[in-house]
Protein backbone atom coordinates (compact mmCIF):
# COMPACT_ATOMS: atom_id res chain seq x y z
CA UNK A 1 0.00 0.00 0.00
CA UNK A 2 1.12 3.44 -0.82
CA UNK A 3 1.91 6.07 2.16
CA UNK A 4 -0.25 8.88 0.46
CA UNK A 5 -3.20 6.22 -0.11
CA UNK A 6 -3.14 5.01 3.78
CA UNK A 7 -2.76 8.70 4.77
CA UNK A 8 -5.95 8.93 2.86
CA UNK A 9 -7.47 6.22 4.53
CA UNK A 10 -7.04 7.36 8.37
CA UNK A 11 -8.11 10.74 7.58
CA UNK A 12 -11.55 9.69 6.12
CA UNK A 13 -11.81 6.89 8.97
CA UNK A 14 -10.44 9.39 11.64
CA UNK A 15 -13.12 11.45 11.02
CA UNK A 16 -15.97 8.97 10.14
CA UNK A 17 -14.94 7.27 13.38
CA UNK A 18 -14.66 10.88 15.89
CA UNK A 19 -18.24 11.34 14.62
CA UNK A 20 -19.67 8.06 15.31
CA UNK A 21 -18.14 8.70 19.12
CA UNK A 22 -19.43 11.90 19.02
CA UNK A 23 -22.78 10.68 18.13
CA UNK A 24 -22.61 8.23 20.57
CA UNK A 25 -21.21 10.22 23.36
CA UNK A 26 -23.52 12.93 22.81
CA UNK A 27 -27.05 10.66 23.22
CA UNK A 28 -25.97 8.33 25.87
CA UNK A 29 -25.53 11.68 27.79
CA UNK A 30 -29.15 12.81 27.17
CA UNK A 31 -27.99 16.43 25.86
CA UNK A 32 -29.56 15.10 22.76
CA UNK A 33 -32.91 12.49 22.44
CA UNK A 34 -31.98 9.07 21.53
CA UNK A 35 -30.28 8.00 18.53
CA UNK A 36 -30.35 4.30 17.28
CA UNK A 37 -27.52 2.47 17.07
CA UNK A 38 -27.57 2.34 12.58
CA UNK A 39 -27.74 6.23 12.88
CA UNK A 40 -24.87 6.30 15.42
CA UNK A 41 -23.14 4.11 12.58
CA UNK A 42 -24.12 6.35 9.38
CA UNK A 43 -20.88 7.94 9.50
CA UNK A 44 -18.41 4.85 9.65
CA UNK A 45 -20.70 3.88 6.23
CA UNK A 46 -19.58 6.88 4.77
CA UNK A 47 -15.98 5.58 4.92
CA UNK A 48 -17.02 2.14 3.44
CA UNK A 49 -18.53 4.00 0.58
CA UNK A 50 -15.05 5.46 0.28
CA UNK A 51 -13.10 2.73 0.90
CA UNK A 52 -15.10 0.15 -1.47
CA UNK A 53 -15.85 2.66 -4.33
CA UNK A 54 -11.92 3.52 -4.79
CA UNK A 55 -10.73 0.43 -6.46
CA UNK A 56 -9.73 2.09 -9.83
CA UNK A 57 -10.26 5.60 -8.79
CA UNK A 58 -9.88 8.49 -8.48
CA UNK A 59 -12.43 9.07 -10.62
CA UNK A 60 -12.60 13.01 -10.70
CA UNK A 61 -11.14 16.36 -8.64
CA UNK A 62 -14.22 15.98 -6.12
CA UNK A 63 -13.04 12.21 -5.33
CA UNK A 64 -10.29 13.35 -2.62
CA UNK A 65 -9.85 12.18 0.63
CA UNK A 66 -10.96 15.84 2.63
CA UNK A 67 -14.48 16.04 0.72
CA UNK A 68 -15.17 11.94 2.02
CA UNK A 69 -13.91 13.31 5.20
CA UNK A 70 -16.39 16.29 5.03
CA UNK A 71 -19.01 14.17 4.05
CA UNK A 72 -18.96 12.15 6.94
CA UNK A 73 -18.97 14.59 9.20
CA UNK A 74 -21.95 16.21 7.60
CA UNK A 75 -23.56 12.86 7.92
CA UNK A 76 -22.84 12.89 11.42
CA UNK A 77 -24.18 16.34 11.25
CA UNK A 78 -27.85 15.60 9.63
CA UNK A 79 -28.07 12.90 12.13
CA UNK A 80 -27.68 14.86 15.09
CA UNK A 81 -29.97 17.72 13.64
CA UNK A 82 -32.48 14.56 12.61
CA UNK A 83 -32.07 13.38 16.66
CA UNK A 84 -32.91 17.05 18.16
CA UNK A 85 -35.76 17.36 16.16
Amino acid sequence: MEIERAREDVIVAGAGAVTTVLLAVLSSTGVVGPIGPLATLAPVFVYFAYLFSRKGGPYGSWDVARNWAALAVLVGVVTLAVAVV
